[in-house]
């Protein structure tokens, strides 16, 4: 069947390309087109099921009315969860959204990022694992818009981002095993350690403990590899316990090592918080319903999509003109629940 065109609307309609096109647009009433040739219009598109070509819809507004969402895995229930928020505060400006994995990897990211800018998203929201940020400084450069969240860049300055204060977070988690009588205080951390989410977490725990005048031994932090959590848990608990039966507490970095760690913690049957104390990063409706349930640090995911989004719809509306960068620390939430016993 032979695609209907805008043209071939006007020459049945006997009207001008012109006005099937700003009734098509939302312009009729602002261009005093009557109401009744607007619903005949709209009522013969229909009739003849025209598809406008968006490509050329977007080229010549200069607007797609759509962006892109990049995180590290969207299978994680963290990025999940951000995503549908960040989704539903698009539909909210009449945008809709494409969302990407980039897999915490760098060259995978950067490919994504170039690509959603071939396919004329207007702007990007941002969860980057790159090392490299070329890739950021050319957005930049171009005043494409972008925002940030979970993680940024503090070498390049003059960008808008979103995050919580991961150094404080990490800190007061680990502060409150030791107010609490614990001294072998374990971190499970994750790769790639560049990301600032993670540094920071990172650096709140060692302070923490350096602070506390606890035990510091290196074997008391690992990283594990993003692409094999489970196992990697599995190994550093059971040596945990063939090497150290002193540790009395593990704060995790995220809700999936949370998971990976509940699940090995089980299997050596230790017992949680009889045994092991523990604190992680994120939360999940199931991290209150165990038994027991799960002290959490909570982010507040509908809040940093709301800001995120805001930020990039002004940064659209004023591309080239808007000079001033937002910077948003959003607050935490300590959620103290069963898992952490007082020694």
């Amino acid at each position: 069947m032979k695609k209907v065109r805008l043209e071939d609307i006007a020459t049945k309609m006997g009207v001008s390309k012109t006005l099937v096109s700003m009734v098509l647009n939302g312009y009729g009433d602002k261009n005093g087109i009557k109401k009744e040739t607007q619903e005949k219009v709209i009522a013969f598109t229909r009739e003849l099921n025209y598809k406008p070509n968006q490509v050329a819809r977007s080229l010549r507004l200069g607007r797609s009315n759509t962006i892109g969402l990049i995180v590290a895995d969207i299978s994680n229930a963290f990025y999940a969860k951000m995503a549908r928020n960040i989704e539903d505060e698009c539909n909210k400006y009449g945008y809709n959204l494409i969302i990407c994995s980039s897999d915490e990897k760098d060259a995978k990211e950067a490919s994504l990022i170039r690509m959603l800018k071939d396919k004329q998203v207007d702007g990007l929201i941002i969860s980057s694992t790159l090392v490299d940020n070329t890739e950021i400084k050319l957005m930049k450069h171009d005043n494409f818009p972008f925002v940030l969240v979970d993680r940024y860049f503090p070498e390049i300055p003059d960008t808008n981002y979103v995050v919580i204060d991961n150094y404080k977070s990490s800190f007061k988690a680990v502060k409150y095993l030791i107010d609490n009588g614990h001294v072998n205080i374990a971190m499970l951390s994750i790769s790639p350690p560049h990301l600032t989410s993670v540094k920071d977490r990172n650096k709140g725990y060692f302070d923490a403990i350096k602070k506390g005048n606890v035990n510091t031994d290196h074997y008391l932090h690992c990283q594990i590899p993003f692409e094999d959590i489970e196992q990697s848990v599995e190994f550093y608990i059971e040596k945990l316990i063939k090497y150290n039966q002193k540790v009395t507490a593990i704060l995790t970095v995220n809700q999936n090592i949370a998971l990976a760690c509940l699940k090995s913690l089980k299997k050596f049957k230790i017992r949680i918080p009889e045994d092991i104390s523990l604190i992680t990063f994120d939360d999940l409706p199931v991290f209150e319903l165990l038994s027991p349930s799960i002290t959490t640090i909570s982010q507040p995911l509908d809040l940093i999509s709301k800001n995120a989004v805001s930020i990039l719809m002004d940064e659209i509306s004023h591309k080239n003109t808007r000079k001033a960068k937002d910077q948003i620390v959003v607050p935490s939430y300590f959620q103290l629940r069963e898992s952490c016993k007082q020694l």
